[in-house]
């Protein structure tokens, strides 16, 4: 029996620059540093004789580690004196296991910073077994069979829009063509879009050249930040649809800025750039308000997910015909095993997914999650893209591989959660405290 008593916490904040490169804009730090790229990061140590690690990790802006690390601490107490290996086989019951404990539940169920924590926790979990098994985490889960992946999932809470058996029907129709799409995956990748030209904080000259980028680079889609200012926005976006052309998927974010009458209005002003999508226009949280906007604004189809905290929001989002694109994210809901239920959501719904990868280490996580839901649940790359950009890949011991606007299906074993040691090491909130004296 291998027992999981030992794993280690780093609350690592990676420096930006003043322009937040690939990473929101929070206020600075007392050192006056950028530090919105960060995340609360959690390595499993099992007492084993292969040495092997589980890694995983909650993407955040730097402020608040310390709460997310506690949880993380709370959550790693429930399986402290278990048996890994017992944990590793039973990746199931593991999840709801940790969900349902009375005590975490009572602080916020579904969400907050317990549900992220359980992330942390069972996405560490699935690395470990991943490299236990040698193979990369979407090829894992492509070859488990309908049964064993129906049985990852939590079925409370959903069955008004999904039931086990039609989750089963669905995995059953994509395994006659596993072999052949895993075939094309290794031969071709996975659509990529890019976020990297969109920055509210770069100049025109910055946004026009990084569009060109984009073009040279072989993405066939591009995110614009809008929201502050709309006499900014509308001139910043004639520039990328005159760089990129009539006919260029240009899709914009709005970060969850506005109300449903300022969404609509805005998007009514910006609507002749032919936009793609209009992402996160208003609280995560707030469905009804999602389903306002997009009657308002249909045809053009509203893509979020990346702020919703559990598979319930997704659940709601989908039957409430409230968005056209589903943009799961790697660490805002409770792991692996909730955003399987989403992927099958989405199946279920007919919406097609587009993950959420802006920040450090989401590109390397979610990239498993995409290719897994093409090999074995929607066993379809139609409309459909993984975000991409491009900071922070060095920081990463497999980091993610794009070329020709095409994401490479990952080959090592493992999740592609682990940082680097001497990232960790450089960039934890003690060593930057100490480089300068500034907590």
């Amino acid at each position: 029996m291998t027992i999981a008593t030992s794993y280690r916490t780093t609350d690592v904040r990676f420096v930006t620059s003043s322009r937040h490169d690939g990473a929101p804009q929070p206020p600075l730090d007392p050192a006056g540093r950028s530090t919105a790229a960060s995340a609360a990061y959690l390595a499993i140590e099992p007492e084993s004789a292969d040495g092997l690690e589980g890694h995983g990790f909650v993407y955040s802006t730097g402020t608040g580690n310390h709460f997310q690390l506690a949880a993380i601490d709370a959550v790693m107490a429930l399986i402290a004196h278990r048996d890994v290996e017992a944990l590793l086989a039973d990746m199931g019951g593991t999840w709801r296991m940790l969900m349902h404990d009375t005590r975490l539940r009572w602080l916020a169920p579904d969400t907050g910073v317990v549900q992220t924590a359980i992330g942390a926790v069972v996405n560490a979990l699935w690395d470990l077994k991943a490299k236990r098994a040698g193979m990369p985490l979407w090829r894992l889960l492509s070859r488990l069979s309908p049964d064993e992946i129906v049985d990852l999932v939590d079925f409370r809470y959903l069955t008004d829009a999904l039931t086990p058996m039609e989750a089963l029907d669905i995995l059953d129709d994509a395994v006659p063509g596993r072999a052949e799409r895993e075939a094309f995956l290794l031969a071709n990748g996975y659509p990529a879009y890019t976020s990297t030209p969109g920055w509210l904080g770069y100049t025109d000259d910055e946004l026009e050249r990084l569009c060109r980028q984009a073009l040279d680079d072989g993405f066939t889609q591009i995110k614009i930040e809008v929201g502050v200012d709309l006499e900014h926005d509308i001139r910043r976006l004639a520039i990328a649809r005159d760089v990129c052309g009539p006919d260029f998927p240009i899709a914009i974010d709005a970060g969850r800025r506005w109300d449903v009458d300022d969404a609509v209005r805005w998007v009514g002003a910006l609507e002749r750039f032919d936009l793609h999508w209009v992402s996160e226009p208003t609280s995560p949280v707030d469905v009804l308000a999602h389903a306002a906007i997009a009657n308002a604004i249909t045809p053009i189809p509203i893509a979020t997910g990346e702020r919703a905290h559990s598979r319930v929001v997704v659940k709601q989002l989908l039957q409430s015909n409230a968005i056209g694109y589903l943009q799961i994210d790697a660490t805002r809901v409770a792991g692996i095993n909730e955003n399987i239920a989403n992927l099958l959501l989405a199946a279920r719904s007919g919406v097609p997914v587009c993950p959420h990868a802006c920040g450090a280490g989401l590109c390397e996580a979610v990239q498993h999650l995409a290719m897994f839901d093409y090999v074995a649940v929607s066993g379809s790359m139609e409309d459909r893209a993984i975000e991409y950009t491009d900071h922070f890949h060095e920081h990463f011991v497999t980091p993610a591989v794009v070329e020709g606007g095409r994401y490479r299906a990952p080959s090592a074993p493992g999740a592609g959660t682990e940082m680097l040691a001497e990232s960790v090491d450089a960039y934890s909130w003690l060593s930057l405290v100490a480089l300068d004296g500034v907590a």
